[in-house]
């Protein structure tokens, strides 16, 4: 899909104020209700925007522990079935298909360091992952930066 100048700034208005309205984004950008919808309503369908909900932060309800966790799996199972055996576990926050030396990577949030390791025997004890290796986060200097690859797209586009 081709994202302009506009698109751009109508998706981080909403990043900023996530609770205001399309009239506000409108009054805002100078631009009409109806277009603000509209291009609300194609980015939508096209699945440049795939979420209206709110990010809860985890280390605010009590898991400040974040691990990154390479695994090998049971090649036999195929990389869905391990995956779907993972869902089970909570803490598991992200889970991807990589390339290189594990087959895939894990993001995890924990309640405390020996939380993490109860986390990482749960993946073990599942039977589809035959080897974790984490590294634990010490500090996020930023993470989500989709909006900044939005913002170079609308550039490379004429408006």
């Amino acid at each position: 899909m081709n994202i302009d100048a506009l698109d751009a700034r109508i998706v981080r208005f909403f990043t900023d104020t996530p609770r205001g309205s399309v009239l506000e984004a409108s009054r805002v950008l100078g631009v009409a209700r109806a277009t603000i919808q509209s291009r609300l309503d194609r980015m939508t369908v096209a699945g440049v925007i795939s979420s209206w909900v709110p990010r809860p932060d985890p280390a605010k309800f009590g898991f400040p522990v974040v691990a990154f966790c390479s695994l090998t799996i049971n090649q036999d199972l195929g990389h869905d079935a391990v995956a779907e055996a993972l869902a089970a576990i909570p803490e598991l926050i992200e889970v991807h298909t990589v390339s290189g030396s594990s087959d895939l990577m894990a993001r995890i949030a924990a309640r405390s360091n020996p939380d993490l390791q109860r986390v990482l025997d749960a993946m073990i004890a599942t039977r589809t992952v035959l080897r974790a290796s984490s590294v634990i986060v010490l500090n996020t200097h930023f993470q989500g930066r989709t909006l900044n690859l939005l913002e170079a797209a609308a550039v490379m586009q004429p408006e």
